[in-house]
Order: C-alpha cells, then sequence, then structure tokens
C-alpha cells in the first residue's frame, strides 16, 4: 500500500472518501456504501471497504465523538468535509496498524477543495478526536462492555476505553450512540423485546456476519481449511478466500451461501404437497433453491419485479431443470393455479442489520409505510394466483410487528386467509461471540384461504 506523500492522498482513501460522500448527500437514506475498485491493488481495495464499512456501522458512534470537538455538529458539514471527518474518525477509533498523523494528514488534503477554513475545521476536529482515542488502542481495550459512558462497544468483543466519558448519561441514548442505532429504533425494539432485548439486539448489529453455506444434507466441502461447522445442522461457516467462495458454490450444486434465518420458512410448509409453486420475490434465488430441494416433484416458477434479480434468476438456473423463470407480466397465466407461494417481500431489513448495516438509519415513519404498501400489494397479487385450497407462504427478514404478525392479521382480514403457523426467529451471536453460533433474524408465516 503506498504511503501518501505530501499534498497527497492515498487511493484508499480517496475512493473510501468519495463513497461516504455520495452517502452522505442522502443520509440517512443510505443505499449499500459502494466501493470503486476500478484501478486499486488488492490490499488498497481492502482498505477502503474496512473504512468504508466501519463508517456504516459506526456512522452515529463516529459523528458523536467528532462532534465533542466541533463547533457545529459533523452531520451538518457538507457533505465532501462530512465524509471526510467520518472515515478519518473510522480509522482513528476502528482500525489498528494505520498512524493517525497520517490520517489527519490525508482529511486535511481532502478537505482544501472546501476552503482552507474547513481544512483547519477538519484539522482541529481530527486532532481533538486523537486526544480522545488512547494511541495504543489494544492496551485500552477491555475485555467486557459494560455500557459505562466513557466505552464504546467493539465488533470483536470487548470495549474500548476512551480518554474521556464524552456518551451521553441516558442509558438509551447512550446505548444508541455505542452502537450506532438511531433512536427511534432502540425505543421501538425496547418496546417490543424490552430494554435487555433492546441490548443485545443492538449489540448484535455491530457483529461482521460470516458467510454460511447452506449444504442441506450434502457432504461439507472436501476441503477442511475453507468451512467450519456451524451450530446449525446442515450449514457451514465459510473461512476460505472469499474470492473463492463463488467458483466453490457454481462447482457444488447442493449448496449455496444462505444464512439459517433465511431458509427456516420452508419448513413451515413441510407437510404440503403443493403441485405449482411461485416464488414470486425471488432474489438471488437462495429460498427457489429451498423450495426445488424440499418439493423436487412440483413445478417451480420463480419471478422478482426488479429486472436485474430477474436477469439473474434466468442466468442462476439457466439449463436447470424444474425451474421456470417468468417475469411478473407472464404470471397472469397462473391465475387461480399456484398451489403454495411463498413471498420473501421487501421489508426493513431489521433482522439483518449486521449484514445491511446501512438499513439501520432509513427506518422511519415514511420507510414503514412505503413498504407497508408494497407488502399489502404483494400479499394481494398472490391471492390473486392462487388456486382455491392454496397456501401462502409470507417471509421477511424483519423483526418489527407491522411487516410481520400485523401484516398477516390484515391479510388474513382483508384477504380471507387464515394462519396455519408462524415463527419469529431472532437473531443470535454477539460481539466476541463464535461465528458457528450467529444466525440473522426471520418471520415467516403460512397462511391458508378460511373456509
Amino acid at each position: 500500500m503506498a504511503s501518501p506523500t505530501p499534498g497527497s492522498v492515498s487511493p484508499a482513501r480517496a475512493r473510501a472518501v468519495a463513497a461516504i460522500e455520495r452517502a452522505s448527500a442522502r443520509f440517512p437514506d443510505l443505499l449499500p456504501i459502494e466501493i470503486d475498485e476500478d484501478g486499486l491493488d488488492p490490499r488498497d481495495a481492502a482498505l477502503a471497504h474496512a473504512i468504508g464499512d466501519g463508517v456504516a456501522r459506526r456512522w452515529l458512534t463516529l459523528e458523536h465523538l467528532l462532534s465533542r470537538g466541533m463547533r457545529q455538529p459533523a452531520s451538518r458539514c457538507e457533505p465532501l468535509v462530512r465524509a471526510t471527518l467520518l472515515c478519518a474518525a473510522a480509522q482513528i477509533v476502528l482500525l489498528d496498524r494505520i498512524p493517525r498523523h497520517a490520517a489527519v494528514h490525508e482529511a486535511v488534503e481532502q478537505a482544501k477543495p472546501a476552503g482552507a477554513r474547513a481544512a483547519g475545521m477538519v484539522n482541529a476536529a481530527l486532532r481533538r478526536l486523537c486526544e480522545l482515542v488512547p494511541d495504543d488502542k489494544a492496551r485500552a481495550r477491555r475485555e467486557r462492555y459494560t455500557g459505562a459512558t466513557d466505552e464504546i462497544p467493539l465488533a470483536a468483543g470487548g470495549a474500548l476505553a476512551l480518554r474521556e466519558a464524552c456518551l451521553p448519561h441516558d442509558p438509551m441514548e447512550r446505548m444508541s450512540i455505542a452502537t450506532s442505532v438511531p433512536s427511534n429504533l432502540l425505543a421501538r425494539w425496547s418496546e417490543c423485546y424490552g430494554e435487555v432485548g433492546a441490548r443485545g439486539l443492538s449489540l448484535h448489529a455491530l457483529v461482521h456476519a460470516p458467510t454460511i453455506v447452506n449444504i442441506g444434507n450434502g457432504p461439507p466441502p472436501e476441503d477442511a481449511s475453507l468451512w467450519a461447522a456451524h451450530e446449525e445442522p446442515g450449514f457451514v461457516v465459510w473461512t476460505g478466500p472469499r474470492s473463492d467462495l463463488g467458483s466453490w458454490v457454481a462447482s457444488h450444486p447442493h449448496a449455496w451461501a444462505q444464512d439459517p434465518a433465511s431458509a427456516r420458512c420452508v419448513g413451515l410448509a413441510r407437510e404440503l404437497r403443493p403441485p405449482t409453486i411461485l416464488d414470486l420475490c425471488a432474489g438471488q434465488g437462495g429460498k427457489t433453491r429451498l423450495l426445488a430441494r424440499a418439493f423436487p416433484d412440483a413445478r417451480l416458477i420463480a419471478s422478482d419485479a426488479d429486472t436485474a434479480r430477474l436477469v439473474h434468476l434466468r442466468s442462476a438456473f439457466r439449463g436447470r431443470t424444474g425451474v421456470e423463470v417468468r417475469a411478473p407480466h407472464e404470471l397472469d397465466a397462473l391465475r387461480g393455479s399456484v398451489d403454495l407461494a411463498l413471498l420473501d417481500v421487501p421489508c426493513s431489513n431489521t433482522g439483518v442489520l449486521a449484514r445491511r448495516p446501512e438499513a439501520r438509519y432509513r427506518w422511519g415513519r415514511a420507510q414503514r409505510r412505503r413498504l407497508a404498501e408494497v407488502q399489502r400489494s404483494i400479499l394481494e397479487r398472490a391471492r390473486e394466483l392462487l388456486a382455491p385450497s392454496g397456501s401462502i407462504l409470507y417471509s421477511t427478514c424483519s423483526i418489527e410487528p407491522e411487516e410481520n404478525e400485523r401484516m398477516v392479521a390484515w391479510a388474513c382480514d382483508r384477504l380471507s386467509m387464515r394462519v396455519v403457523r408462524d415463527a419469529l426467529h431472532l437473531p443470535r451471536g454477539l460481539p466476541g461471540d463464535p461465528p458457528a453460533r450467529y444466525t440473522d433474524a426471520s418471520y415467516a408465516a403460512l397462511l391458508s384461504p378460511r373456509a
């Protein structure tokens, strides 16, 4: 990795700041942080991703620590300055083996296009942050996060002890800042799951989720260096190079990347024998593969309203017997003939925040209204296509009642359905826990027409 020279900025940091600048212009309505890797060597690309991921996971934490040394909050700075501060703060607070003087120097250089005053403000804010964060973070690490006002929890477990107690005194506000979970979302979790449950969910969202492979009843990977056992039978944790996963999965049709929580929904329909199955929101096809495994004799149709996902589905299942991929406008021919419709609906992703860290900031009333409209529309469409005795398998990766139990209650009331069975699985795994314990969260409900 090239060292920056005076007046220059390292390629990794330049790409990270560019990505966060785009994100900060639309915060809190964030999309996944995308780093432009074009022309970067692998080490620079890895560092750029580490900086971008650190900001995405700890946006509120970093802005709180920065703002204590600023005349105006970091959130009010223009996007370039805000991104420059956040990326430097991620390096200083979260990453090891990066000289803090280099992080400060590069940040000042990147802020100069915004003017000398902005560059001076960046320099002052980051120097105050360096005074707050110990030089030797390893020695300042506490083995257990206690929730004190002078510590922030770490993704790998334990906590970083700061030189001053600068987090809020209110316990819930402090947890919001410490874990970078917005206060409105944390309050909802506390309402639904109690303060202890909300604390656990917030800490879970800090974990760097492992890559988990669904191998079903197939054999585990031949090379034991590529995997480790998971606590859930039929799953392994991929430990090999991420760059090798795609080719390995392509050569093992019985296996695909999938969290155990995502796979649980199909089990609710295990007693059915549906001749015709429709996966209406098939996405990347993970649940389509589950359906093909569980119901090998069924006619299976996969579709998705997103054009890019539909193209991926056609490629993934090309030449595979038993799975038809159809565009949404082609589904009218199925009206009244679908025996099982799987609806893995778009949702807030609050059950997968460890994998989708940016989703936590989007959660709010406007998003809930928009998603509810989409979810109801998908349920109505599935009901039109359903056979008289057909079933709907409704699924989300959310832990919010209005997307789960309340949406199912709406379907029962408005679409003349009844709940056969449902299940909510909260996430497992806290910072410091082994990857084999980790799972996302999920909800699923099997619905049948009322007699």
